[in-house]
């Protein structure tokens, strides 16, 4: 029998709302599944034919260490997704990489921790006359920690920001606030093995005035969401610009697409999750025992 780590973190410990479903699913379908932390030192990896990677989700603070790791644990069993994406994958320069393959991203502006921050937000700013308010998050992030929203007029707490990552030799993002997640949030559109599966709403994440989380990840409202055609055919786009910027012979495993709308209406790609995305198994009856039955397939 096929022997399947999933992977979460010590800190995750309980707040990964996919793994009891994942775990019931799997049992329905034969196979032997157990749940392991990324940072305990006592599991032996190569005891497993696979380790999935589910929720280790404190991997921000900790990149070198958690991409060393999965490079031991990718000598020792299979790594999914492969230590490839998860490198390209955990730091948001990817979206300069797929924006450059024709992709529609939030406008975003990389500022490197050579930068000056007061200046690169006003040349920002100036290069975004429209936008009444716009956001600030480092490049590796996950769960809009360390991510927060400013108005035109709080420039300098927003420097002060942009200079508090770069001053931890972090490499940072800014982005026109696109208002129209205020009202329509994001879609978010999951993906098992190249195919889709479903669809959640996720409300706004951040609020204006209202600092960034000090928690694993910050709250979310979710619904079940069914996409629109425009929405379905820009997230195929992404995903195959995802395996061509990749040179991936094979669609990943799993993925999550995050869109939302531009100022035209338009859908534009917010993030692309394939290393560690929550994918909402309990908003989506059948979700799990379809994620199952993609890793039966794989290891058929």
């Amino acid at each position: 029998m096929t022997r399947i780590a999933l992977v979460t973190a010590i800190a995750a410990a309980g707040v990964d709302d996919d793994l009891t479903p994942l775990l019931d699913a799997c049992a329905r379908a034969g196979m032997a599944v157990q749940v392991r932390a990324w940072d305990d030192p006592t599991v032996g990896w190569s005891r497993f034919d696979a380790a999935i990677l589910r929720s280790p989700w404190d991997y921000v603070p900790r990149l070198r260490e958690f991409l060393d790791w999965s490079a031991r644990v990718s000598a020792q069993t299979r790594l999914i997704n492969p230590l490839p994406v998860v490198r390209w994958n955990t730091d948001k320069h990817y979206l300069a990489e797929l924006a450059a393959r024709g992709v529609p991203i939030v406008p975003t502006a990389f500022v490197e921790p050579d930068m000056e921050p007061l200046p690169t937000l006003q040349a920002f700013l100036a290069a975004h006359p429209h936008a009444a308010e716009f956001v600030v998050k480092p490049s590796v992030g996950a769960g809009s920690k360390d991510a927060q929203r400013y108005a035109r007029s709080q420039e300098f707490a927003a420097a002060n920001h942009l200079a508090r990552l770069l001053d931890a030799d972090r490499s940072a993002m800014l982005q026109p606030y696109l208002s129209s997640v205020d009202e329509h949030g994001e879609t978010a559109l999951m993906f098992f093995a190249g195919e889709f599966s479903h669809a959640i709403r996720k409300g706004p994440l951040l609020r204006p005035d209202e600092g960034p989380t000090n928690q694993l990840f910050a709250a979310e409202s979710i619904a079940p969401r069914l996409p629109s055609q425009d929405e379905l055919a820009l997230a195929d786009r992404v995903m195959a610009a995802a395996r061509e910027a990749l040179q991936l012979d094979e669609p990943p495993l799993y993925a999550r697409v995050d869109l939302i709308r531009d100022d035209a209406g338009g859908p534009c790609l917010l993030e692309l999750e394939l290393c560690e995305p929550s994918l909402f198994f309990a908003h989506a009856p059948g979700s799990a025992d379809r994620f199952a039955a993609t890793l039966m397939e794989e290891f058929r």
